[in-house]
């Protein structure tokens, strides 16, 4: 991959987890006895990405201690949040400021990233970068998704997403951003649906389609029945 650097959102409180995580942070729930954390770091290793930064807020000493304890291969940091969540957008460009790479590739760590990932994720960042693209979602259609009761977030029309009453597409927690694409958000919290709500209108973001069965790690029920597969 062009792309040296990862981020990893983990600041989040997990609520619809409860009570998981009380006292577990969402990034270190457990499946197959391991953690989801672990699982995306281990796909994003495999796409020989060198650095990867986090962010931490809630139960943060937690993962913290399981980055120190864990061998892994590339180079973690950690920036935390600080005295109150940022939520994700402000998350992302607070990370953005400790980074010199102008393209990051950026996961959910709640969403079951196995190796199966590894070639449409190669495949969407050629498209980032032969099109010169400032912003691209991996997207699935809703009837991949394993929790048949998330709601789409757009649909797609020729890697361009758009939004209509339809959405038959989720974001599964992946996407490629250009460091400059934030340079405008001035406040410090804020979301990135903001970013991409922006982008839709102007017709500048786009997404790239997985064919993969999509597990995520939405709520309680849903962990309770990934535990049973």
């Amino acid at each position: 991959m062009r792309i040296n650097t990862a981020f990893i959102l983990c600041a989040g409180f997990g609520k619809r987890l409860n009570p998981l995580t009380l006292d577990t942070p969402k990034p270190l729930i457990k499946l197959n006895n391991i953690a989801v954390l672990e699982t995306c770091i281990n796909l994003i290793e495999n796409l020989g990405i060198q650095k990867i930064t986090l962010n931490t807020f809630y139960l943060k000493d937690q993962i913290h201690d399981f980055i120190n304890n864990k061998k892994f291969k590339s180079k973690i940091s950690i920036i935390e949040d600080g005295e109150s969540i940022l939520d994700t957008g402000g998350g992302i460009n607070n990370m953005m400021k400790h980074t010199n790479e102008d393209n990051v590739l950026i996961f959910n760590p709640d969403t079951i990233w196995k190796k199966n990932y590894f070639n449409e994720i190669i495949e969407m960042e050629k498209i980032y970068f032969s099109k010169k693209l400032k912003n691209i979602l991996l997207l699935v259609k809703k009837e991949l998704s394993f929790d048949k009761n998330l709601n789409g977030d757009f649909d797609l029309k020729e890697n361009l997403i758009i939004k209509n009453n339809e959405s038959k597409f989720i974001y599964t927690g992946c996407q490629i951003m250009n460091k400059k694409l934030l340079s405008d958000y001035k406040d410090k919290n804020f979301s990135i649906t903001n970013v991409w709500n922006d982008l839709i209108e102007k017709k500048e973001l786009y997404g790239f389609e997985t064919d993969n069965d999509f597990y995520h790690l939405t709520d309680l029920e849903t962990f309770k029945k990934l535990q049973d597969l």
